[in-house]
């Protein structure tokens, strides 16, 4: 009879959690701008009253990033806009209406949500006071002041629709134009060292650093309404999150959008709880926001960031020692071995990240094997020293002793450059845990997270929240192989040779 009331409430329990949520998994991206990561988090909080595993990864990079995993099936739906749909994405040729927009999409298996009810399209700012003294309103006025120094978000550069096609369409002069990051454009501008940037008309900065929005007068931008991107398999797989997450069409006004990016941006409210906080005004939701403490993120992206270094040293390190074995057995083969490695180090980390992408998706994978291609540098090159520095006479004493070639390198030859391949798996530790930031630029997280958004908030306290523990991690590996040294290398052999 207990056993049978037992089953009886669990069943009812069950059945009830199962009536407000089903059991689904829903992963939504968000590119590395406030706006697109308040409409993302929206989208998270909609889609958990119906749904028990929705993940938010945050910031992800720019759109090609975003795009591409939607299309391999890494993330399920994310926010974009239907200028940047029509200009970069995808080829043209289906009309200037959504009909033809939507069936290029569902070619690619992606589907696209109705307005989310504001526009917001590129422009181009300049500072008022510059403005008026060059007596400039319009982006045709550029024309006339050739010497203007510009400075657009490294996306903005390459895209179809940024500066390319912007300097074609209205033929401007200016050759003084830099790529850098969107936030740190802004600051560009209020200190005087740039006089244009590319703008998103919902930008709070707009207000708060007094730009003018250029006249688009000869109509280069199109309409860019926000809305969301998701793959077509998912309203069979989470059609009730899917429906929670349609109430927001139609219900975000520019007005809004503007007034939740100043909140996070100028007022320094977390961007989980102002997404919140506007649900609860809309759908009088319970606005419930926790901001985790500096403690709780601290412990998060340590955790992160030693899985990352940890895993991609331990596998560089099973490999590397191989061969720098072998290049110092074999010379020709060791001269091919260490300029390949060589090359691989000379690729710039960003670059590296981002080449992963297409073979690996985003996430952990890539951030451990760019990691790990990273560390064979050093440790090959030093094991392959530390070998070659062994004096003949030693070797030579080693084989009167009747010690074959495997006994050789583990008694005498190893334990001899001992120093010098610790020295090497050192700096590749090193090197590793300050590489390892710009893993957040692909969802691997890590200290390289609060470091990004504070460049995004202009939050100084943030990036020291990734940058010092950084710093403090790095030294910490130092101590720890100095000690390694002292334990594993004899005295003697820890004494530098003297230079007399």
């Amino acid at each position: 009879m207990i056993r049978r009331s037992i089953t009886l409430i669990l069943l009812v329990i069950v059945s009830v959690h199962a009536h407000g949520s089903e059991r689904c998994r829903l992963r939504i991206g968000s590119k590395k701008f406030t706006e697109s990561i308040i409409l993302a988090d929206m989208a998270a909080r909609l889609a958990r009253l119906k749904c028990v595993d929705v993940e938010h990864e945050r910031g992800l990079g720019g759109t090609r990033i975003l795009w591409s995993a939607l299309l391999r099936g890494e993330i399920d739906l994310y926010p974009e806009y239907t200028g940047t749909i029509r200009r970069e994405l995808l080829a043209g040729g289906f009309g200037r209406g959504t009909a033809g927009l939507e069936k290029a999409l569902a070619r690619k298996g992606v589907l696209m949500s109705g307005p989310l009810g504001f526009n917001n399209t590129y422009a181009i700012g300049m500072r008022e006071r510059r403005a008026d003294a060059l007596g400039i309103t319009t982006i045709s006025d550029l024309k006339k002041h050739p010497g203007l120094r510009f400075g657009f978000s490294n996306e903005f550069m390459d895209r179809s629709d940024g500066w390319p096609g912007l300097r074609r369409y209205y033929r401007l002069p200016q050759t003084n134009v830099r790529g850098l990051d969107h936030d740190l454009a802004y600051r560009g501008i209020a200190g005087g060292s740039i006089d244009c940037t590319d703008v998103y008309t919902t930008d709070a900065d707009i207000r708060y650093y007094h730009l003018r929005v250029l006249a688009d007068d000869r109509g280069y931008f199109p309409d860019y309404s926000a809305v969301f991107l998701y793959r077509a398999d998912l309203p069979a797989l989470a059609l009730p999150a899917l429906k929670n997450i349609f109430m927001l069409e139609h219900r975000i006004s520019e007005k809004d959008m503007q007034g939740m990016n100043a909140q996070v941006k100028i007022e320094g409210e977390p961007d989980r709880c102002v997404a919140a906080e506007f649900l609860a005004r809309l759908f009088s939701f319970p606005s419930k926001c926790r901001s985790a403490t500096m403690a709780h993120r601290l412990l998060r992206t340590t955790g992160q960031h030693l899985f990352l270094v940890i895993i991609s040293l331990s596998a560089a390190l099973a490999l590397a020692l191989p061969l720098g074995i072998l290049s110092y057995k074999y010379k020709a083969f060791g001269q091919a071995i260490l300029a390949a490695v060589g090359i691989i180090q000379t690729v710039p980390s960003l670059a590296l990240l981002v080449f992963m992408i297409p073979l690996l998706g985003i996430g952990n994978l890539p951030a451990i094997v760019a990691l790990f291609l990273y560390s064979l540098l050093p440790i090959v090159r030093n094991t392959y020293s530390g070998l070659g520095d062994i004096a003949p006479s030693i070797r030579e004493s080693a084989e009167a002793l009747g010690l074959g070639a495997f006994a050789r390198m583990r008694l005498i030859e190893l334990p001899l450059a001992a120093r010098s391949i610790l020295a090497g798996i050192k700096t590749s530790a090193v090197i590793n845990v300050g590489t390892a930031t710009l893993g957040a630029l692909i969802g691997a997280g890590g200290y390289g997270q609060p470091i990004l958004t504070g460049i995004r908030l202009d939050d100084i306290g943030l990036i020291l929240e990734g940058a010092v523990p950084a710093a403090v991690m790095a030294l910490a590996v130092q101590a720890i192989f100095d000690l390694l040294e002292r334990l594993a290398v004899s005295r003697g052999l820890r004494i530098a040779p003297s230079t007399e």
